[in-house]
C-alpha cells in the first residue's frame, strides 16, 4: 500500500515538474518579446514631443507584432493548461513532445521581433518566418494533444469526445489561419494580409457558440 501511495506521489510530482517547466518557459517567452521593443532613444537636449510621438509611431509595428503574438501564446498557454488538467501519467514520449512543443514557444520571441522589425516594408522573408514559427507551434500543440488524448497510452481521464473535437479544432486553427494570411499575403494583397490574424479571436467565439450551443468546456 505505502509503495503504492509513493509511486503515485512520485508520479504526481514528476507531471508537477513538467507543467511548472512549461509555464515559465510561457511566462519568459511573453516577457522576451516585450523587451525587444526599446524606448526611443533620443537625446534629452533636443527631445520634444513631436519627436517623441515620430518615435512612437514608427513603434506601432512592433506593438501590433506583440499584442498578436501575445494573444497566441497566451492561447496555447490556456489550452495546454487545460490539456494536462486531463493527464494523470506521463511517458517520456510525452516529455519529449512537450520540449519539442516548447522550442516552438521560445522560438516566438526572435520570430516576432523579426517580423515587427521589418514588416512596415512589407517583405516576404520575415512573414514567412513568423508564419512558419506559428504553424510548427500549432502542428507540436496538435500534436502532443493527440497523444494525450488518445486512450492506448493511459495518460488522461475524463476527456469527452466533444472536448476531444473542440481542443484539436483549437489546435489547428490558429496555423490555418496564418497559413491563409501567408497566402494572402505572397500573392494578393501585403496590406490587408497582415490584419487577418485579428480574426482568430472571432473564428474562436463564432465555432465555439455553434459547436457547443449552450454549454461550453469552460
Amino acid at each position: 500500500m505505502s509503495n503504492n501511495l509513493h509511486h503515485e506521489l512520485r508520479k504526481e510530482f514528476q507531471l508537477d515538474r513538467l507543467i511548472l517547466f512549461s509555464d515559465a518557459v510561457f511566462a519568459i517567452a511573453i516577457t522576451l518579446m516585450v523587451i525587444e521593443i526599446k524606448v526611443p532613444a533620443i537625446d534629452r537636449h533636443i527631445a520634444t514631443d513631436a519627436l517623441l510621438l515620430k518615435a512612437l509611431d514608427e513603434l506601432i509595428p512592433k506593438f501590433v507584432g506583440f499584442f498578436i503574438s501575445f494573444f497566441i501564446i497566451g492561447l496555447y498557454w490556456t489550452i495546454h493548461h487545460r490539456m494536462f488538467g486531463y493527464v494523470i501519467n506521463y511517458t517520456r514520449k510525452l516529455l519529449w513532445l512537450n520540449l519539442v512543443f516548447m522550442l516552438a514557444v521560445v522560438l516566438m520571441p526572435f520570430s516576432t521581433a523579426f517580423y515587427s522589425e521589418y514588416i512596415i516594408r512589407l517583405l516576404k522573408t520575415p512573414a514567412i518566418i513568423y508564419v512558419a514559427n506559428i504553424v510548427f507551434l500549432g502542428v507540436m500543440n496538435f500534436i502532443l494533444w493527440t497523444y494525450i488524448n488518445n486512450p492506448k497510452h493511459h495518460l488522461a481521464e475524463g476527456i469527452s469526445k466533444e472536448d476531444k473535437k473542440y481542443f484539436s479544432f483549437r489546435a489547428v486553427t490558429v496555423p490555418v489561419v496564418f497559413i491563409f494570411m501567408a497566402v494572402i499575403y505572397l500573392t494578393v494583397n501585403k496590406k490587408y494580409a497582415v490584419w487577418i490574424p485579428l480574426t482568430i479571436p472571432i473564428l474562436m467565439r463564432i465555432f465555439k457558440k455553434f459547436y457547443f450551443k449552450k454549454t461550453a468546456p469552460f
